[in-house]
């Protein structure tokens, strides 16, 4: 397929400017003024519009079986959701189980995957630690593009990676010239905390944010950060939600140290209030783990984010839905802990962070996609709009305007957090693998078109 996109603003991380973009077979091949289009080639319109790369979102749960229960979306509704909202490319996790050989978890989720209608990739847990897992993790980077280790420090008696796990880990990631990445969250202190609370009989929703509080993130934070900078590792924090564990970044970096962080969409936007709506169902809904917080914890993410401590904009999307969540009805620590947004996550990040003038259309693009590009070694094949990169492209109307609803959403969950809040600055068309795939409302998505896409390790010393 060629498509030529013709008028509008070309919008990469470090500048903009009037161009059109040719774009034939799944790459772009010209960037320019006054490009002429093949007779064969569809024609997007996009005066008065910004063409920006494909949106990646580098935190997503498809089809994840968690808390005795399975996620709504698998990996071709909830790509295709994201296709609509201009995301072209998913990282999400394969968690093997406890004493799960790493190699035969990743097969798992590499067939999960091939119905995905865009292109994804993986991050890999280590949930825990033998001579097979040193033994995975070379061949998972030499072999099959993964350069990233997920650890999570919480859900204990699961998934949780104790600190011996951590190190060798870390030390076995600096070796191949991979990058860990961590849930930072103490799930002792979470565990302990759970159990209080149940026994004071506050079994509610409105315990789940009182037995996650920002000190037990921001603990964690800091004990990964020591870890990796002991190590001389770089590590990557997932999901930061206060501002005690942006703190813990900001020093570190502020030292030297190679320290990159993640904020949601949601925990831009939503304050803990949710937790204590009167209708049950909804506040279940919004559980997720690391919680909402209060309104100033977003002030500060807001600020991480444009002061460079904050790097990337996810969603953890991980759709659970009303009969899902009220397993945990009479107990906040059995609700499956997930929420939605790969279909948001753009247009939220947009209409609270370029419309307000906290960012510029070239930050936006930045931490919406170059960065993650960047950072997780993809780049320039993703995350810009530029010859021999991707095909993978978002024509962004600054001046649409939407309304989000669960009425209205391509992902399966039956709840939307962001339900109600209308944004401004939505996409008209998304391309992905240079084929047009959401043209002003129509979604095109093809089950199985999505590719994987490996990604070579850093400098590795063996």
């Amino acid at each position: 397929m060629t498509i030529l996109i013709r008028g509008g603003t070309v919008v990469n991380a470090d500048r903009a400017f009037r161009a059109d973009v040719l774009t034939e077979g799944d790459k772009i091949v010209a960037v320019g003024d006054n490009l002429e289009a093949p007779a064969h080639a569809t024609v997007v319109d996009a005066g008065g519009q910004y063409v920006m790369p494909g949106g990646i979102d580098p935190h997503t749960h498809m089809q994840l079986s968690f808390m005795g229960t399975v996620t709504a979306d698998d990996f071709y509704t909830g790509t295709a959701a994201g296709l609509a909202g201009g995301t072209t490319t998913i990282i999400d996790f394969v968690i093997p189980d406890p004493k799960q050989r790493l190699m035969d978890a990743f097969h798992t989720w590499r067939g999960w995957a091939e119905k995905a209608a865009a292109d994804y990739t993986f991050h890999v847990a280590v949930t825990w630690w033998d001579e097979s897992v040193h033994e995975d993790m070379g061949t998972l980077v030499r072999h099959h593009g993964v350069n990233s280790f997920k650890h999570f420090m919480a859900y204990k008696n699961a998934i949780m990676a104790d600190d011996e796990t951590l190190v060798n880990s870390f030390r076995r990631a600096l070796e191949l010239g991979a990058i860990p990445t961590v849930h930072a969250e103490n799930g002792e202190l979470v565990y302990q905390l759970q159990r209080e609370l149940l026994a004071k009989g506050i079994r509610g929703p409105e315990a789940h944010p009182l037995s996650r509080p920002p000190a037990v993130e921001a603990e964690a934070a800091n004990r990964a950060i020591a870890i990796a900078g002991v190590l001389g590792t770089p590590v990557y924090i997932v999901h930061v939600s206060c501002a005690e564990s942006l703190d813990a970044i900001a020093r570190a970096r502020a030292r030297g140290q190679r320290v990159y962080g993640e904020a949601l969409a949601g925990h831009l936007v939503i304050d803990d209030s949710v937790y204590r709506h009167p209708d049950p169902e909804v506040a279940r809904a919004y559980v997720m783990s690391p919680p909402f917080r209060s309104s100033h914890h977003q002030t500060a993410l807001w600020q991480g984010l444009q002061g460079g401590n904050l790097h990337t904009t996810a969603t953890d999307h991980c759709t659970f839905c009303a009969g899902q969540k009220g397993m945990g009805a009479d107990d906040f620590t059995r609700i499956p802990n997930g929420c939605g947004g790969v279909e948001e996550r753009m247009a939220v990040v947009w209409d609270a962070g370029v419309n307000t003038g906290r960012l510029s259309p070239s930050e936006f693009v930045k931490i919406t996609s170059t960065n993650a590009a960047q950072i997780f070694n993809i780049y320039p094949r993703k995350g810009s709009v530029s010859v021999g990169a991707d095909a993978d492209i978002v024509v962004w109307d600054p001046q649409g305007t939407r309304t989000i609803s669960a009425a209205t959403q391509h992902s399966k969950g039956d709840f939307n957090v962001f339900e109600g809040r209308t944004v401004r600055g939505i996409p008209t068309h998304t391309v992905a693998a240079g084929k047009l795939v959401y043209a002003d409302g129509d979604l095109r998505a093809e089950r199985g078109a999505g590719r994987y896409v490996e990604r070579p390790a850093f400098t590795s010393s063996t």
